[in-house]
């Protein structure tokens, strides 16, 4: 089975998964109080939380920026910021694909390491994607961070949630079997590693497979040679208040849910992260899915309601993203 056929079933297989959520999150709607609802929402919150959402893809290129200067100190904030939109724009075309595209964005305009030989970058391909390794795992430990003082700052509305409908599920299924066959893997993935390095320098292909696995790891450490560390900190900190900013404004919007606090944005703002991590395009389905869960589980609201939120919350980031996906598209494109 060649590659193009495994992208193409990969596809069609998280489509089918998006469509089955969105079909469980809207079987039971009825339309008409549905679109009643939605008109009911103050606009002008909503687009509060667009313009934040905005603001957080700016937030996000002038920390991806710092990460990068280390590679090539050429790279603008223009070019960050592009590759961050060109990337959300594409998840909605594969699941994940966004994080690989916007390495190519920068890629594409990094200078040369000798102008001699144009196509030996200073930010190569995979050093770009070293940093991009770096900033997900640092933006999912905040997260998990954030999910866990939220949980135990309201443990009697948060953690029963967290506890029926996420934990227990999951251990159910992640049995012992389960972790004996992860750690399986993992030892696999270390015996590969050794054999690659081995061989590195009596196989083409083994050797081509180290370069890009050392590429990742020098990107990964350049990372931390970068100036002025706290800035990164400090960045990432304004990011989440901006996350935050987001959520609020959307449960602002929603007159129906006026007895939710701004503790409350914050838990759905890290519930709707959990639902973006599922592999469907711009976690359509997944999101709504798991925010209608947690407002019916937590708040004892109507799944009606709950639909009528998350569709507000997503729909009105899925406008942001396209829009400047498209405009970040086109100047890439103009600018050759």
């Amino acid at each position: 089975m060649n590659d193009k056929i495994k992208k193409v079933i990969k596809y069609i297989l998280s489509a089918v998964l998006a469509a089955v959520l969105l079909w469980f999150s809207f079987r039971d709607v009825q339309w008409t109080d549905f679109i009643e609802g939605l008109k009911g929402c103050r606009w002008g919150y909503v687009l509060l939380s667009m313009a934040a959402g905005a603001f957080a893809f700016w937030l996000r290129a002038l920390r991806w920026r710092q990460l990068l200067q280390p590679v090539d100190d050429s790279i603008s904030l223009t070019t960050a910021f592009n590759g961050i939109n060109i990337g959300n724009i594409s998840n909605f075309v594969f699941p994940r694909i966004g994080e690989f595209v916007r390495c190519g964005v920068i890629t594409r305009r990094s200078q040369p390491v000798d102008p001699e030989h144009p196509e030996h970058k200073k930010a190569s391909y995979d050093k770009v994607l070293g940093t991009v390794v770096l900033e997900r795992g640092w933006e999912l430990l905040v997260m998990l961070l954030l999910l866990v003082v939220v949980l135990i700052g309201g443990a009697d509305r948060f953690g029963a949630f967290f506890m029926e409908r996420i934990w227990e599920p999951m251990a159910q299924r992640f049995d012992a079997g389960v972790w004996w066959m992860a750690g399986a893997l993992g030892a696999i993935g270390c015996v590969a590693l050794y054999a690659l390095w081995r061989l590195r320098n009596t196989s083409g292909i083994c050797g081509k497979i180290w370069n890009i696995v050392r590429g990742i790891g020098q990107g990964f450490a350049s990372c931390l040679k970068m100036e002025r560390k706290w800035l990164f900190f400090a960045y990432t900190a304004f990011i989440w208040m901006i996350y935050w900013l987001m959520a609020a404004s959307t449960v602002w919007a929603a007159p129906f849910l006026d007895h939710l606090t701004i503790m409350d944005a914050l838990f759905l703002s890290l519930v709707g992260g959990l639902g973006f991590a599922v592999p469907v395009p711009g976690g359509i389905g997944a999101f709504h899915f798991v925010i209608s869960l947690a407002l019916v589980g937590v708040y004892d609201v109507p799944m009606e309601t709950g639909i009528i939120y998350a569709t507000l919350s997503h729909t009105s980031q899925a406008i942001t993203q396209i829009v400047f996906g498209l405009f970040s598209y086109a100047y890439e494109a103009i600018k050759k």
